[in-house]
């Protein structure tokens, strides 16, 4: 990898994850009647992408890149994981806690990590491994599970798992051959026409505090995409996919600041779990470039 470019990925990857979070509680108040009627989590991801393809026609315009011939195919696919993945997390994180579908749902680095190996055909040592699973026990941790995590909603959020795990894979692919300003344009024009069909059967007229949050919704989470494209543009995906790990941590933050949610012991443990696993993960990658003088100097 190029000198620093391990350490700068996952300063992309932990951001991105901040503003994923804040994402996340903002659906749950859309889909609350705090400032409304209710609006559907179909019409809460259509704003998502809504407004990230307005925002990203104003960068366009500022910035006025070259575009290269895209992969419609793979951006479809790709565009369709991600538009299913996010509707069933909002979907989830309507009926259970905030918390708990995003800890059930953030189990996707590890999915991801498997779907490297035959897709991007990369290796992973066991070290790397041990430190997913790491994680994976943190999140397990923060589900608290008991027979209520066996409910419909648990299984959406943990079907968003799988579908995140290889859109992140074929982000990564995209990455490889596209600019990321062209794969979150394409991204979010081809959202916004996929989840547009959906509109005309769960329509609710947003007040103007919900028209706020979906554009907040739309904005942030595009944000949080982009971080994560630069991420893996500088490393591979099962070195920098763990350290998603961090949106859990973050939304435990949000609820606190949000809803007044004080994490209690079991909340601590599960992300000091997460850290250790993240941790595990960098100490080991820094040795290794330190060993062929890339990083330090």
């Amino acid at each position: 990898m190029p000198k620093h470019s391990s350490l700068r990925s996952i300063l992309f990857v932990v951001i991105g994850s901040a503003f994923i979070a804040a994402t996340t509680v903002l659906a749950k108040i859309a889909q609350s009647d705090i400032f409304g009627e209710p609006l559907n989590p179909l019409q809460v991801s259509n704003g998502r992408f809504l407004f990230a393809f307005l925002s990203m026609c104003l960068v366009v315009a500022i910035v006025r890149p070259k575009f290269t011939k895209p992969n419609f195919p793979l951006h479809g696919i790709r565009t369709l994981c991600g538009y299913s993945a996010i509707s069933l997390l909002f979907t989830a994180a309507a009926i259970i806690p905030v918390s708990d579908a995003t800890a059930i749902s953030f189990l996707n680095p590890v999915f991801a990590m498997f779907f490297a190996v035959p897709i991007l055909k990369e290796k992973i040592g066991y070290i790397r491994w041990v430190a997913a699973l790491i994680g994976l026990t943190g999140s397990m941790i923060l589900i608290r599970p008991t027979g209520d995590a066996f409910e419909p909603a648990a299984l959406l959020a943990l079907l968003a798992a799988v579908v995140t795990g290889m859109e992140f894979i074929l982000i990564k692919i995209l990455a490889g051959k596209e600019k990321f300003i062209q794969i979150l344009l394409i991204n979010s024009f081809i959202g916004t026409c996929l989840s547009a069909v959906a509109l005309i059967f769960v329509w609710q007229t947003p007040s103007m505090m919900q028209w706020m949050i979906l554009a907040a919704i739309g904005s942030l989470m595009l944000i949080g995409q982009a971080c994560n494209l630069l991420a893996l543009k500088g490393a591979d995906a099962s070195f920098v996919l763990p350290f998603a790990y961090s949106t859990l941590i973050f939304v435990s933050i949000y609820d606190f600041a949000v809803f007044s949610v004080i994490p209690d012991l079991i909340s601590f443990l599960g992300s000091a779990v997460i850290i250790l696993g993240v941790m595990i993960l960098t100490v080991q990658e820094i040795i290794k470039l330190k060993k062929t003088d890339n990083i330090f100097k």
